[in-house]
């Protein structure tokens, strides 16, 4: 039974249905024989790891937030793009070894975990062939139009190692609801204007987009971010679908991983946050 967390985001609320997709889907699937794993890769076992029912808390440095505190709507957006725009960048090449580090299986060091697909696969096996892991732009890089250049093109809030062919899958839509199901990736759909993670992801998906959408605001040279309520964005610099996006980080709750990862980024490589990993609530203080 495919679960749909975009139009349970009452119930998730109601009754802690975020707590339970974490493990017990992916669990389902490995069990079945449903993910097939690439040479050097394994099922992610049930996905305890990933996206466990509890998250523990990100080691937010004390007072990083403070200044934004009791804020909402644009002067939240506006202070949270002065507090995370203090950070260092990486280049392309880098973000190998950022993802190999941010994106690392708890349970085996010598791999990582694909974003869509669940898997761990070994670390060695990045690249552009069949079987390897890539780096996926979460916020389309043709939104915007700024390709693989050091800032947002290189920026590992929204980089993550996703298979090769799942990627190209992917392409550059926009996030919504709906389709068929994506060849590979089960519990992933897509469309010919959109894409659906899967639902262990669906909350991630949406905090790395609203996260780009503040730390990217037409400085530095490059164009500014918005999320937008549709989709076929295309080369605008804007990624949908805005209302999807919403209910998806309301339903799907930070997992460890996820906070680990911001945790990894900002202590090893950018030095800064993603403050919807620590803050998700502010997701709808600012587009709610």
């Amino acid at each position: 039974m495919r679960t749909r967390l975009g139009r349970a985001r009452g119930l998730g609320r109601a009754q802690g249905l975020g707590k339970a997709w974490g493990s017990g889907l992916s669990a389902l699937a490995v069990a079945a024989g449903v993910l097939v794993a690439a040479p050097g890769a394994v099922a992610q076992d049930g996905a305890a790891t990933v996206a466990a029912a509890d998250a523990a808390p990100s080691d937010v440095p004390a007072g990083y937030y403070d200044s934004a505190e009791g804020l909402t709507g644009e002067a939240l957006k506006a202070e949270l793009n002065d507090i995370i725009s203090v950070s260092d960048s990486v280049s392309y090449s880098e973000v190998w070894d950022g993802l190999m580090a941010s994106d690392e299986d708890p349970a085996n060091p010598d791999n990582v975990i694909l974003l869509y697909t669940g898997e761990s696969r070994a670390k060695s096996l990045n690249g552009g062939d069949v079987g390897d892991w890539n780096r996926e732009h979460v916020w389309a890089k043709s939104h915007g139009d700024f390709g693989t250049a050091t800032g947002p093109g290189t920026d590992l809030h929204h980089l993550r190692p996703t298979d090769v062919q799942v990627n190209s899958i992917r392409g550059n839509k926009d996030f919504d609801e709906g389709g068929s199901t994506v060849s590979g990736a089960p519990g992933n759909y897509t469309d010919s204007d959109s894409f659906e993670p899967r639902d262990e992801v669906k909350g991630d998906v949406a905090r790395m987009i609203l996260y780009m959408a503040v730390r990217w605001e037409g400085e530095d040279s490059f164009a500014d971010l918005e999320p937008n309520d549709t989709v076929n964005n295309g080369s605008a610099p804007y990624h949908g679908k805005l209302s999807t996006l919403l209910e998806w980080n309301d339903a799907d709750p930070v997992s460890t991983f996820e906070a680990n990862r911001n945790d990894v980024i900002y202590e090893q490589f950018q030095h800064n946050r993603n403050p919807f990993v620590d803050h998700p609530e502010w997701a709808d203080a600012i587009w709610g």
